[in-house]
């Protein structure tokens, strides 16, 4: 994603280790370059993202300390991008719909994730503003 998601994990520790390729982790107020075999980690908390900054893939592995929800909200990611891109068939593009879908995705899941970046309280309305208007995953 060219701007991702700015978030912290209010209960949860995160960790990274870059199986393949390279990564840009903002972590706090910062980016730091990884690539295969780095390790990083992010107390809970803390504001951070994650990118791509090539167009080749790259494998992580993820680890979220305790787990809470967060199998469940990856997958459900993965259903919304598939709805939003019809299943693959058209690029992802950040546009209301999109916020809107993202936003009950969200919402969803307050206790493992909370964004930063667009601010939390723009998600809320965005969520109430999606259910209203039938908006489901």
């Amino acid at each position: 994603m060219k701007d991702p998601l700015v978030h912290v994990h209010p209960d949860a520790i995160e960790t990274y280790e870059v199986l393949e390729g390279e990564m840009e982790f903002y972590i706090r107020d910062r980016w730091i370059a990884a690539r295969a075999g780095d390790q990083l980690s992010v107390p809970k908390g803390v504001t951070h993202c994650f990118r791509n900054p090539t167009d080749k893939l790259v494998r992580v592995l993820n680890t979220h300390q305790p787990a809470l929800k967060m199998e469940n909200y990856f997958e459900d990611v993965c259903t919304v991008l598939d709805t939003l891109t019809d299943q693959g068939r058209n690029r992802f593009r950040m546009n209301l719909r999109t916020m809107l879908y993202m936003s009950v995705l969200m919402n969803n899941y307050r206790a493992e994730i909370i964004a930063k970046s667009p601010p939390d309280g723009a998600i809320k309305a965005l969520g109430w503003v999606a259910k209203l208007l039938g908006i489901r995953y």
